[in-house]
């Protein structure tokens, strides 16, 4: 079930942290920008009353881009990620949501729905864009 998460707890922060580089400063600022920027929204996926996925956008208007998205590792391949996406793009009635990811998590954006291109390369790594359009309510 979706929630928007109006706090980050250390669950939500946890979930989130799983996508972002492992520099502990760097996650620190990262996270600390969710609760300031306005744009910045989070919103999880909820089992028994548990966050079980989360995902950190940047919201503009009618467009999203997702941040971070992150699931328990007990509950990965379950559709949760997706089902949180799907969610998200239907409650904040978006038309487009958008992501850049590498080759570890380009087939998940594939599955979920989106269309994938190449971007340009960073760090010597293979990047996607991923992009979802979606229709108006």
């Amino acid at each position: 079930m979706l929630q928007p998460a109006f706090s980050l707890t250390p669950n939500v922060a946890a979930l989130l942290t799983r996508a972002m580089f492992p520099d502990p400063e760097r996650t620190v600022l990262t996270l600390k920008t969710y609760q300031t920027d306005p744009a910045r929204r989070i919103f999880t996926w909820n089992i028994c009353g548990e966050p079980v996925s989360a995902v950190g956008l940047a919201v503009n208007k009618m467009e999203a881009e997702i941040l971070h998205i992150g699931t328990s590792p007990e509950q990965t391949a379950r559709g949760y990620g997706r089902d949180l996406l799907h969610a998200v793009a239907d409650h904040l009635q978006l038309q487009k949501l958008v992501a850049e990811t590498d080759d570890e998590s380009v087939g998940f954006y594939r599955r979920s729905g989106f269309q994938v291109s190449e971007a340009p390369a960073r760090g010597g790594q293979r990047r996607f864009w991923c992009e979802m359009k979606l229709t108006s309510p």
